[in-house]
């Protein structure tokens, strides 16, 4: 130990004695505190790791989230190099997103005949076996099939963030949820929260926020996309979203977690808004204020780029702008490139399905 204390120490004052040595006077001239500080003398450990535990809070942070804080602290933000494996992430999922619901799409016209007879039979046998008065199935059929495509669409996607919700609640969960619902860059775990954290909320206002806006829009956006390729569309834009606020945190080094579908329901406000600008809109507790779908937008994007310029913390403004990029990307260029070129990929998968079988149909129909 008393040479490893020696040579970190060297390595400190290593200037002051090259100095000592090109002035040539090397006998009687080593530094003071050199010689005093080059004794048999263990070098204390710095407590670095108590440190991040103490600003971060240790009941809320596992060993492996405190390494990563060590890792990648803020005061170097430039290791963009840690941003691969999202941006890959990000490139797959979206792919992959986009070929389930061609491959959805496809799937759903084939059963739509089976669909029609087994709805005929359904029919007959409610006619033949009367329900019962205040059957709550039948309740919630009605109430399911006054409902639009959009809104029976989306009722998964509130479901879920329900779910996640209730899930943050439980304090055994509390590690887990931090680690995989929560999107850091700075965190050992980065390509899964940039899907889960788009689910996850932690407060009921931010929540009921989101699900109802995503519930305003869900009916305009569904009609406009159809529901395979909203799906692609929401899926894929909270995972872009995500990695945008990366890319923003690393770049600025604000680091710190992220939660919630703001990103992937300002895609699907973006479009809504691109596709229909002149579209008339309200706030829910200001119904006498309307104003046009293109201008909430563009207030909407100059409100974040101020918020992430100016260095406001309250909102991933990142994320927002993100989700809201793509949403406008998609409506004037994605679709195009993307949606109306999955014929091939279905035609693959049809032969595959059918082993090799006939090559036409099963891909007509939803929206173009």
């Amino acid at each position: 130990m008393a040479w490893r204390s020696c040579a970190v120490l060297f390595c400190r004052t290593g200037e002051d004695v090259l100095r000592s040595v090109k002035g040539g006077s090397v006998s009687n001239r080593w530094p003071h505190s050199f010689q005093q500080r080059c004794g048999f003398r263990k070098v204390p450990r710095k407590p670095e790791t108590k440190k991040v535990e103490e600003e971060l809070g240790p009941a809320h942070l596992d060993s492996s989230e405190v390494v990563s804080r060590q890792q990648l602290p803020s005061s170097s933000p430039r290791s963009f190099s840690r941003l691969l494996r999202p941006l890959v992430f990000t490139v797959g999922f979206t792919g992959c997103s986009f070929g389930s619901a061609a491959i959805w799409q496809y799937e759903s016209l084939k059963s739509r005949v089976q669909s029609y007879f087994d709805e005929l039979r359904a029919d007959w046998m409610e006619k033949v076996r009367p329900q019962k008065r205040g059957d709550a199935r039948k309740e919630f059929n009605q109430w399911w099939n006054s409902l639009s495509d959009g809104q029976r669409t989306v009722t998964a996607i509130i479901a879920t963030n329900l779910l996640v919700f209730c899930c943050w609640r439980v304090p055994s969960l509390q590690r887990s949820m931090i680690k995989y619902f929560t999107a850091d860059p700075a965190s050992k775990t980065l390509c899964l929260p940039m899907l889960l954290s788009t689910f996850s909320h932690f407060s009921f206002f931010h929540m009921a926020a989101n699900m109802y806006v995503l519930w305003s829009f869900s009916s305009s956006a569904v009609s406009m996309l159809g529901r395979e390729q909203f799906m692609a569309v929401y899926l894929s834009a909270g995972v872009i979203s995500s990695f945008v606020s990366y890319v923003g945190k690393t770049a600025t080094g604000r680091f710190g977690p992220s939660l919630g579908a703001s990103g992937a329901i300002m895609t699907i406000l973006a479009a809504v808004c691109t596709k229909m600008p002149e579209a008339k809109l309200a706030i829910i507790f200001l119904p006498m204020f309307t104003f046009t779908a293109g201008n909430a937008l563009k207030g909407i994007i100059a409100m974040d780029t101020a918020g992430l310029v100016l260095g406001w913390k309250f909102f991933d403004h990142a994320a927002h702008l993100g989700g809201a990029i793509f949403g406008i990307w998609y409506i004037m260029f994605g679709h195009e490139l993307i949606w109306k070129n999955r014929e091939p990929f279905v035609k693959l998968w049809h032969e595959l399905r059918t082993g090799g079988g006939g090559s036409n149909g099963g891909q007509r129909g939803g929206s173009e």
